[in-house]
């Protein structure tokens, strides 16, 4: 049944991939424009991603790409503080605007007839964006709060963000998109003002379109509107290679907490930095057999099993732009300690190395997948989202469309050597949260985000 239903998600994943091919061009400008054709409903989603996040940054300038991506709302000369959203939200569309390591992106879901004045209003911001010393000072400190809020006072965000300091030496990986709060609290608009000039510019952008469109008017559109703009010297940043780790590293953060908490990661490689092609795959796979769901690995032996954690994870980012972790996390069951969770995980690890996967278990996490590959391309704003993230790492976004084929290509043997090879004690690094006595009317802390910010 399972090898059925496999075959039906490859195909139908094949037909809406065929259905909405990506259509591309490269303006004068250096700007990049990909256009996917989705006409099932009457709109369209428009995404502007600037090739500039976190891992761009150094120390001193932490936080910058973030907030600058709030000031980009606060007006240019033809539009005041504010218009931009009161224009998109006048026309019936909605809009807002992320940043991560990688990348700032910023888009809107209109009526189709509205793609022009997402265009007008991007293009305005893209070189013309009015930075003031009042409206700046008003979202340093909006900043400052979000970090408080989001990172300081919920214990595993803040063991989540010592852990990656502690985990990178030298790649940029090490800072944090929020920023660390001395950086914010000393930052200037100069500082801004540097990293637009430098960064804002057509040929530092790809701009995504997907919806019901014509692409050669979509084209128009964007000549008109980006075609004007000038480009800008993108001198790109230092490669920040982090030098192979020669041990285990393992550090405790004591904070106000109800429970304790432990991440641990490992050095792998990504799509970007792989010698073997096939090894993200693998890994995306081996993420998925330890937590793809409530019958995977981790939920079914740890978690419902021996019930040693009561919540525990597992994850890998096969598209970051620089070599990443596979990240293990768990929260111990009230009677259980972090030693025994700790090892629990680790008895999971020696497992994946000492046996290769079942075919009936690696066909139902292949097909589980794919089913969410596909399923997701369903949402023309994810479909934008695969494409334009791609793109802003310096892969190529016809990779969207061979992800399933390479999932399914991943063998159990496969499997085994990036666990053997990758999921070793000296690339690891583990954090601990040590709970210290809560404050009276406080809270326990919410599960750690290592994502994007949004405005």
């Amino acid at each position: 049944m399972r090898s059925l239903l496999t075959l039906f998600l490859l195909l139908t994943s094949q037909a809406l991939l065929a259905a909405g091919a990506v259509t591309e061009y490269r303006l004068d400008n250096g700007l990049k424009l990909l256009v996917k054709q989705d006409h099932r409903a009457p709109v369209v989603v428009s995404q502007v991603w600037y090739k500039v996040g976190a891992s761009y940054e150094h120390d001193g300038i932490s936080g910058v790409s973030h907030v600058l991506e709030h000031m980009m709302f606060k007006g240019t000369d033809d539009h005041p503080p504010g218009e931009f959203s009161r224009i998109i939200s006048e026309n019936g569309g909605s809009e807002n605007a992320f940043t991560s390591k990688d990348y700032t992106a910023y888009f809107q879901r209109l009526e189709k007839s509205r793609l022009a004045v997402s265009f007008e209003l991007e293009a305005d911001r893209m070189r013309n964006l009015h930075l003031q010393d009042k409206e700046f000072q008003k979202e340093i400190n909006v900043v400052m709060e979000e970090r408080r809020l989001r990172t300081e006072d919920k214990p595993t965000a803040l063991t989540y963000e010592q852990f990656i300091a502690s985990a990178f030496i030298s790649s940029s990986m090490r800072i944090p998109t929020i920023g660390w709060m001395d950086d914010l609290e000393n930052m200037e608009l100069d500082d801004l003002q540097r990293w637009y000039q430098r960064w804002y510019a057509p040929n530092n952008a790809i701009v995504v379109v997907v919806g019901d469109v014509e692409p050669e008017a979509v084209l128009a559109l964007a000549k008109k509107y980006f075609g004007p703009l000038k480009p800008e010297q993108i001198v790109p940043p230092k490669p920040r290679v982090e030098p192979t780790q020669k041990g285990k590293r393992y550090i405790t953060v004591q904070a106000p907490a109800e429970v304790s908490y432990t991440i641990m990661g490992y050095k792998v490689p990504v799509l970007k930095t792989a010698n073997e092609s096939w090894e993200p795959y693998a890994l995306e796979v081996l993420a998925n057999i330890l937590d793809g769901g409530d019958s995977a690995r981790l939920t079914r032996e740890i978690v419902r099993g021996s019930q040693i954690a009561s919540s525990a994870g597992a994850g890998y980012d096969l598209y970051d732009r620089q070599a990443g972790l596979f990240l293990l996390d768990a929260t111990p069951a009230d009677s259980h300690s972090i030693d025994d969770v700790q090892q629990a995980l680790f008895e999971q690890v020696q497992r994946l190395k000492d046996k290769p996967v079942t075919a009936d278990e690696l066909e139902r996490i292949k097909t589980s997948v794919v089913a969410s590959d596909v399923y997701e391309q369903d949402s023309s704003f994810y479909q934008a989202m695969k494409v334009g993230q791609l793109e802003a790492v310096g892969l190529d976004w016809k990779l969207a469309d061979s992800y399933v084929e390479n999932i399914k290509a991943v063998t159990a043997e496969q499997v085994q050597a990036v666990a053997s090879k990758y999921l070793q004690d000296q690339y690891l690094t583990i954090a601990e949260l040590d709970p210290l006595p809560m404050e009276t009317g406080g809270k326990p802390g919410a599960a750690a985000n290592g994502g994007a910010h949004g405005h």
